[in-house]
């Protein structure tokens, strides 16, 4: 199978400071890198990573084209992304000592997606691929439209998480990912508990405590714990989880399977600086996993 993922693309933009910055605080920073990231491309490049093909869908400006190099460095299809007459999209993050951070993101070409290219990318899929969106980009409702009547499992990382948004998308959703706030938030906006959020198949993130996979008509759920380890830099850790583990899935794993490969990558992902560049390799999370398995 193949996995397409409509997603955004950004230039990140880091800065190491020893706490993370007070309203009006003026902190200088004792690190300074540059490098991709974007929700799409994190999980673009943890999916290929982790062994699958990926077809990224997405804008670029006509600056920083280098960001296409880095992607297709990693495995990722770039024939799919096109490039706008703006900028690329670029975030701001601040990482502290304990590897926490603040994020602010410039949207850019991520907002000027293509529907005739997004058309022309799902053109080539096929019933039994995946397909994946974030809401960092344009055109979602077209894109998950298409790929739910071409028959595509359409997995929806609802962040940043927009209620109304949610609420449009979720006919069309084959698995809702949300983290353990958002889920309530959604809760709450459509007057259900969360075991009945109209989706076929919810996915709750909790971070340091693991996350769990509810199958919504049955209510069966499985949960994995998350792997203790000392993070230094927490960003993109649930992009790396999802595209592991959405990878898993694409391989033939179990929920179960995929959820363990998925919290493995992000534990390893946490231990290293940066978003994209920092994903690890499948061969080193399978090494991870196997020195868990010996303790």
């Amino acid at each position: 199978m193949t996995v397409f993922n409509l997603g955004s693309i950004n230039v990140d933009r880091f800065y190491r400071v020893p706490h993370l910055p007070e309203p009006g605080e003026t902190l200088p920073a004792t690190a300074h890198e540059v490098g991709l990231g974007g929700k799409g491309a994190n999980q673009s490049v943890a999916v290929a990573r982790a062994g699958s093909p990926v077809r990224h869908i997405g804008m670029i400006g006509q600056d920083n084209s280098w960001v296409l190099d880095r992607l297709a460095g990693f495995g990722v299809d770039v024939a799919h992304i096109g490039r706008g007459a703006g900028h690329t999209g670029h975030a701001i993050i601040n990482v502290d000592d304990a590897g926490e951070n603040a994020i602010v993101t410039f949207a850019g070409a991520n907002y000027h997606q293509s529907p005739e290219a997004i058309a022309a990318a799902l053109a080539e899929a096929s019933a039994g691929d995946i397909f994946m969106f974030q809401n960092e980009v344009s055109d979602k409702p077209l894109a998950a439209r298409i790929a739910r009547e071409k028959g595509l499992f359409v997995v929806y990382s609802a962040a940043p998480f927009k209620p109304e948004v949610v609420e449009e998308l979720m006919p069309f959703v084959d698995l809702l990912v949300l983290n353990e706030i958002e889920a309530g938030q959604l809760s709450q906006t459509l007057g259900l508990p969360v075991e009945q959020i109209p989706v076929p198949n919810l996915l709750i993130t909790r971070g340091a405590e693991g996350a769990t996979w509810r199958d919504q008509a049955t209510g069966e759920a499985v949960a994995v714990p998350a792997f203790r380890v000392d993070p230094v830099d927490t960003t993109g850790a649930g992009d790396c989880f999802i595209g592991y583990t959405i990878a898993g899935l694409d391989q033939g794993l179990g929920r179960a399977e995929a959820l363990r490969l998925g919290a493995a990558a992000s534990a390893v992902k946490v231990t290293r600086k940066g978003t994209a560049d920092a994903i690890p390799s499948r061969a080193d999370v399978d090494a991870f996993l196997a020195g868990t398995e010996t303790k």
